[in-house]
């Protein structure tokens, strides 16, 4: 996957604001509401290839910034990956 393929990925869904966290805002997006599979698993691909480590509490992710988007997964397999999140960068 390209950077033009993540970007056209992250543009033609629909991300959802996860209410369950309001102290931590971001939205996200589910494997099987995505328009393929594969798409999705390549989108986790890139992400986890370009991207860097962050912290988040005692956790840590891999994070990928795009335009003013932070994407990144919980950093389960591939084959259990479920939701990519995203977050404005502030």
């Amino acid at each position: 996957m390209t950077l033009q393929e993540f970007e056209d990925f992250i543009a033609s869904h629909d991300w959802r604001f996860a209410k369950s966290m309001p102290k931590n805002p971001h939205y996200y997006v589910v494997r099987e509401h995505c328009r393929s599979d594969d798409e999705f698993v390549e989108a986790v691909k890139f992400m986890r290839t370009y991207g860097i480590p962050r912290k988040f509490f005692r956790q840590t992710y891999i994070y990928l910034d795009v335009d003013k988007w932070s994407y990144w997964t919980m950093g389960n397999s591939l084959e259990i990956t479920k939701i990519i999140n995203r977050a404005e960068i502030k």
